[in-house]
């Protein structure tokens, strides 16, 4: 299979020297893209800024700095692949205007005024053939379940892995994660705490399954 999967923060620039940006490090999303790519399957990870790299030859790298440069990497490949995992941690707004040159230290207060990024996964999502799985990433601080389950639908998603900022050892820079899948037919299936590794593993064998369902 050809395999396209998001890894990373995204930065959104303000200035030369400064950006917007997230404690995402990719660690997940580059799991998840070694582990299809252990498969046997053809993988393009779209990373954006981190120190860290898929380990598998089988994966071919794009590597992205911004939203919107994620999104156009994203729209690229979206069409000839035929399992889309959405990993990455992008950013919702983005700086509208960029100074050419960098801000100084004056004023006791700064503004900056934001708009908002285009939804990479609800814009493909919209492209999404019945072939295709689609699979996206649902970090929550509130009522979880409930704003995963609708970015699920609303989004077009086959199944969606939602992970807390409540538990310890879950989310951003850690090795672990704690997840529990949610899929379009209303399936949950949750996981104790484990290696992101295993957790890629999980992701790989849940969209294995589903395509022994539609055979």
């Amino acid at each position: 299979m050809k395999v396209l999967v998001t890894a990373g923060p995204t930065y959104e620039p303000i200035d030369p020297v400064r950006f917007i940006g997230n404690h995402s490090t990719g660690k997940m999303g580059i799991a998840i893209a070694d582990e299809f790519a252990a498969r046997g399957n053809e993988v393009v990870l779209v990373k954006g800024p981190t120190g860290l790299y898929a380990s598998h030859a089988l994966v071919k790298e794009v590597n992205v700095q911004t939203a919107a440069q994620m999104f156009e990497a994203c729209a690229q490949y979206f069409k000839q692949s035929d399992v889309i995992v959405f990993a990455a941690a992008v950013a919702d707004y983005t700086p509208k205007q960029v100074s050419a040159v960098k801000i100084k230290k004056k004023e006791e207060t700064f503004s900056i005024e934001m708009i908002k990024t285009k939804d990479i996964a609800a814009e493909l999502g919209r492209q999404k053939t019945p072939q295709q799985i689609v699979v996206g990433f649902a970090l929550e601080t509130d009522n979880e379940f409930k704003n995963a389950t609708e970015k699920l639908r609303r989004k077009n998603m086959d199944f969606i892995v939602l992970n807390s900022m409540q538990h310890q050892g879950a989310g951003f820079g850690h090795d672990t994660n704690l997840v529990t899948f949610i899929d379009k037919d209303g399936n949950v299936a949750k996981f104790d705490l484990k290696p992101k590794a295993d957790v890629a593993k999980d992701i790989a064998d849940y969209v294995y399954k589903i395509i022994a369902r539609r055979k």
